[in-house]
C-alpha cells in the first residue's frame, strides 16, 4: 500500500510540474515546440521534421520509462527467491536490436528529404531571385546586396551587428562565406541555419512570408 501511495504522489507531482511549465506557453508555441509556422518558405519542411522528431523521442522515451519503472514499482523482491530469468531470449534480443535501427532509418529518411527541400536553390540564371552575400568574420557579419550595385555592403562590428533587410514574399538566394573561422548563419524564426566555412561557398534560398523583425 505504501508503494502505491508513493507512486500516486509521484504522478501528482509530475502532472503539477507539467501543467506549470505548459501554462507559460501559447497555443502556437505549444504545438510548435518553440518554433512558429509559415514565417518563411522553408518553415514547413523544418517544422514537420521538428515535430516528428519530438514525437518519436516522446514515444521512445515513454516506452523506455515504463519498461524501467514497471518492474521497480510492481515487481519488487518479496522473498529470498530469485525472480524469473529472461536472458538469452532470442526474440526479445532481436526486437530491441532491430527496432532502434528502424527508428533511425525512418528519421534519416525524413531528414534527408527535408534537407533536400531546404537546401535547393534556383539556377544562377534565374532573374526573379534576389542575391545577398553573407560573409562572417570575427566577430560580426557583412551583408552585400548584389542588386543594389557595387559597393553596397553593410559591415557590422562586435558592438553593433548589421541588420539584414529582406523583401516580403520574394525569394532571396544567399551566398554563405567566412573570412576566418567557421560561423553559423542562423535565423531562429525562419528555422534556418547553415555554416559559414572559410574557402567554401554554401548557398541557401528562402522567402520571408511575414513582415517583422526577427
Amino acid at each position: 500500500m505504501a508503494s502505491r501511495a508513493g507512486f500516486k504522489h509521484i504522478r501528482a507531482l509530475i502532472a503539477l510540474a507539467s501543467l506549470t511549465l505548459l501554462s507559460g506557453c501559447s497555443s502556437e508555441e505549444l504545438t510548435g515546440i518553440g518554433f512558429t509556422e509559415n514565417t518563411s518558405s522553408v518553415n514547413q519542411d523544418s517544422f514537420g521534421l521538428w515535430q516528428g522528431a519530438w514525437l518519436a523521442a516522446a514515444i521512445v522515451g515513454a516506452f523506455t520509462l515504463i519498461l524501467i519503472l514497471w518492474p521497480a514499482m510492481f515487481h519488487r523482491k518479496k522473498d529470498e527467491k530469485f525472480p524469473r530469468q529472461f536472458q538469452y531470449n532470442v526474440p526479445a534480443e532481436i526486437a530491441y536490436t532491430v527496432i532502434p535501427f528502424v527508428i533511425i532509418a525512418v528519421l534519416f529518411g525524413y531528414t534527408a528529404r527535408a534537407q533536400n527541400e531546404i537546401t535547393s536553390v534556383s539556377p544562377a540564371t534565374a532573374t526573379s531571385v534576389h542575391d545577398v552575400t553573407v560573409n562572417a568574420f570575427q566577430w560580426s557579419w557583412q551583408f552585400t546586396y548584389k542588386e543594389a550595385g557595387p559597393g553596397t555592403t553593410v559591415t557590422g562590428t562586435p558592438a553593433q551587428p548589421p541588420t539584414l533587410y529582406l523583401p516580403q514574399g520574394e525569394p532571396v538566394r544567399f551566398k554563405i562565406t567566412a573570412t576566418d573561422v567557421v560561423h553559423g548563419f542562423w535565423i531562429p524564426a525562419f528555422m534556418i541555419q547553415i555554416q559559414n566555412i572559410p574557402g567554401v561557398d554554401n548557398q541557401i534560398e528562402f522567402t520571408a512570408n511575414e513582415l517583422g523583425e526577427f
